[in-house]
């Protein structure tokens, strides 16, 4: 059967069909993509609020941080001038906020995977103290005031 041009006409209408779906799949596939990013990217930053979880017990502060992930709050606020301990709370925790590293205090200590660990930081002046875990992921600080 010889040649037609009908038939190049048929070719040309589905080779036209399969561009348009082509082009079609890589505008909704882009559009998703970049609504995706816009969405990872303009997550709402958690705000931290400040917690209580200071507690003076018998004239010794006490400074409770849960240890699991990073440390929860972030952020404590304590008093200057007293002696103080921080006590970390963990549960399950197998992650590097095990290993609690003040450095100005020279503290490296490992924590029980359970339970709770005091550290005693004697008594802080006015200002911050920073601390992370062991590998500096996962930081904390510990702002005093009078």
């Amino acid at each position: 059967m010889p040649w037609q041009p009908s038939d190049l006409y048929q070719h040309c209408l589905i080779f036209n069909y399969m561009n348009k779906a082509n082009l079609i799949s890589i505008i909704v596939a882009s559009t998703l993509v970049g609504i995706s990013i816009i969405l990872v990217l303009n997550k709402p930053r958690e705000v931290e609020v400040p917690v209580n979880n200071v507690s003076i017990v018998d004239g010794v502060q006490i400074i409770e941080i849960d240890a699991k992930g990073g440390y929860k709050p972030g952020t404590s606020y304590a008093k200057a001038g007293l002696p103080t301990i921080v006590r970390f709370n963990t549960k399950n925790t197998f992650d590097c906020s095990l290993i609690v590293s003040i450095p100005s205090l020279g503290i490296n200590q490992t924590l029980n995977q359970n339970g709770s660990t005091d550290i005693n930081i004697g008594q802080s002046d006015q200002g911050s103290l920073a601390g992370s875990c062991g590998m500096g992921m996962y930081p904390f600080d510990i702002e005093f005031s009078s």
